[in-house]
């Protein structure tokens, strides 16, 4: 196990790039089973959670070949097979392996997923979606089953725009017999690149970043190559980081757009945000005033970025309140904020934060991906060291997070927990 140490107070100065998006490349490789020809895919992070996605594309019988930033993924000889416990228990992405499967060859068996413990995330809404399409889904001793002979296209209608779901019965309704709708989608730009990936290998799909998305069902997919989106989460918190240590830093291979919730946060916070085509300059004014937000589905404020925005808070000129309204056990972060010196009461899914001079280091843990990265944003503002542990949660989804830092100036180490 690894721990991350830093020497806070630094300010941050220099050029950050950001990687290829993780919430967009899981459910891409994903899709990748979909056609039994190759996938050649680019901008591809090196993440703990695309390691065991492509692990898990292999179980099934993938030939996966990686250099770098780039991925090729020959599905040519995948078998729907049983998904056991341990591996669904890896990662909540791992779900995503269902629509293809299903669509492609009529059955998957897999365990309930796992991944962070942010709240419920049930299956409902994707196990409703595979009813519609046609498919019978049995649940027993923890593992899900679902069989058809084919799917045939439907209207289904999300009672939420979850991501998840949104993803899983595009990629299931890619190869079924006739039109399907998909309403009340969710709206991320993760599904809009998800659009494009299929469509490249052939599929017929309509209105990704609206709340309807129509898929026209074909005969079969071939090999597609594609480049993934820059992820926006990433790109966020780089942007929490320069405003958190009043820093000075430019954020490449980013789009803009993506990031429009958090720069009004951050410009209504007093911080600086100078952006171009493909970069945003975020330029700390010395004073962080205090806002209130609450996490929306896209295009609202993310809840990947509601922990790191709250460190920010710690810290802000008055009193903040942020509202948690779609993970209801999003608020990890806040014991270990606490521990560092900040003022956070929680009453339901909001936290009240009255804002401190600075914070102190002290040992932290990430408890989760988001939480994880809040911690690393706290410790290189507060006095003194800090040392994050079971950053393996981190992992999951920044690349390299410690070299990007240090290349800005941030004094942070990885060492081996002893």
């Amino acid at each position: 196990m690894h721990k991350f140490v830093i020497v806070g107070g630094k300010r941050l100065e220099g050029t950050i790039r950001v990687s290829g998006a993780k919430n967009a490349t899981l459910p891409i490789m994903a899709a990748s089973l979909l056609s039994s020809s190759k996938s050649n895919l680019a901008e591809i992070p090196q993440l703990e959670d695309v390691r065991v996605m492509l692990y898990l594309l292999e179980y099934l019988g993938a030939k996966v070949q990686r250099d770098q930033d780039r991925v090729t993924i020959d599905s040519g000889q995948v078998k729907p097979l049983e998904v056991t416990e341990e591996l669904m228990r890896k990662m909540r992405a791992s779900n995503l392996i269902m629509g293809p499967l299903l669509s492609r060859f009529g059955y998957v068996r897999v365990s309930h997923p796992g991944g962070c413990a942010i709240g419920s995330r049930p299956m409902d809404l994707h196990l409703k979606g595979f009813r519609a399409l046609g498919a019978k889904i049995t649940e027993r001793y923890g593992y899900i089953v679902a069989e058809c002979e084919k799917l045939t296209g439907a209207e289904i209608h999300l009672d939420f725009p979850s991501v998840g779901a949104t993803e899983n019965l595009m990629m299931a309704a890619a190869l079924a017999r006739g039109q399907t709708v998909i309403r009340n989608a969710a709206k991320e730009p993760e599904i809009v690149d998800l659009q494009n990936f299929l469509n490249g290998m052939g599929a017929n799909i309509k209105g990704a970043g609206t709340d309807a998305i129509k898929i026209q069902g074909v005969t079969g997919l071939g090999p597609v190559e594609h480049m993934v989106i820059p992820d926006r989460i990433e790109a966020g918190t780089h942007m929490l980081a320069a405003a958190i240590t009043n820093g000075d830093i430019t954020i490449t291979n980013i789009i803009p757009e993506h990031v429009e919730p958090v720069v009004a946060k951050l410009k209504e916070a007093g911080i600086t945000i100078i952006d171009g085509d493909d970069w945003i300059r975020v330029v700390g004014n010395g004073i962080i005033k205090a806002v209130d937000l609450k996490t929306m589905p896209y295009p609202g404020f993310p809840t990947d970025m509601q922990a790191q925005m709250m460190a920010l808070m710690t810290i802000a000129q008055g009193t903040s309140v942020v509202s948690e309204s779609i993970f209801e056990n999003r608020f990890k972060q806040i014991a270990e904020l606490r521990r560092m010196g900040a003022d956070i009461k929680l009453e339901g899914r909001a936290a009240i934060i009255k804002g401190v001079p600075k914070l102190s280091g002290a040992f932290v843990e990430a408890t989760d991906l988001r939480a994880g990265a809040a911690m690393v944003l706290a410790g290189l503002a507060a006095e003194d060291v800090t040392v994050v542990e079971n950053i393996h949660h981190i992992d999951r989804g920044y690349e390299r997070l410690e070299a990007k830092y240090r290349g800005v100036g941030a004094k942070i180490m990885r060492v081996n927990k002893n």
